[in-house]
């Protein structure tokens, strides 16, 4: 599973860059064709983005309660990211 984390952290950065560069290509010569393409996917990312996140964070739950389950020591990331500390 923690392969999974990585994968999804290195997905959510990979389309953040994918978007400032989308956002840096318009700025140079912008069309209104261009600005409209532009919102359409930077919505598209966006949406994206936020449910990856909201996808890791509920891996990362699951991690840290099996881990606790087995009683091994818990993720400080994991935790901290629930608002607990460890």
């Amino acid at each position: 599973m923690p392969v999974r984390l990585t994968l999804g952290r290195f997905l959510a950065l990979g389309l953040e860059f994918q978007l400032a560069s989308d956002v840096l290509r318009t700025a140079v010569a912008p069309s209104f064709e261009e600005l409209g393409q532009l919102a359409a996917v930077a919505a598209i990312r966006t949406a994206l983005n936020y449910f990856l996140s909201k996808e890791i964070a509920e891996e990362r739950r699951q991690v840290s309660e099996e881990q606790a389950r087995r009683g091994e020591a818990v993720d400080p990331a994991a935790a901290e990211h629930r608002g607990r500390t460890v």
